[in-house]
């Protein structure tokens, strides 16, 4: 089941949309949507990981965010609640980036954080 509502898990900016719908244009599955998840590792603690998937998994929330389907897997939920995904494109590069309210510290790859609840297992900054 889709939720239409606004929903508090992950918000969207316009950047990310736009990139998103680009991505995705070429495509004729109309499940396909953007998989958020987190996992242990980094030297924070935690990890995120994000991926077109074809299609939710029974465990996944379904999500529709501005016409984008997004998928979270149940774990991760509450590690992402309230969180902003953005697209940046820099000098340094471009990407998908998370603002999260729940994370207290970052590691500075940008790619880790941990929670004031869990910090889980800090681990070496590879990429």
């Amino acid at each position: 089941m889709i939720e239409q509502q606004p929903t508090t898990v992950v918000s969207l900016t316009d950047a990310a949309i736009g990139k998103l719908t680009e991505l995705t244009r070429e495509e004729t599955n109309p499940a396909i949507g953007l998989r958020v998840y987190v996992y242990s590792g980094g030297c924070s603690g935690f990890r995120y990981g994000m991926m077109l998937e074809d299609a939710p998994t029974p465990e996944d929330r379904v999500l529709d965010v501005s016409g984008i389907k997004v998928y979270v897997d149940g774990q991760s939920v509450d590690l992402l609640s309230g969180s902003q995904i953005d697209y940046v494109d820099t000098l340094m590069g471009a990407g998908f980036t998370v603002n999260n309210p729940n994370a207290v510290a970052a590691c500075g790859c940008g790619s880790s954080f941990r929670t004031a609840d869990d910090g889980g297992a800090p681990k070496g900054c590879a990429h």
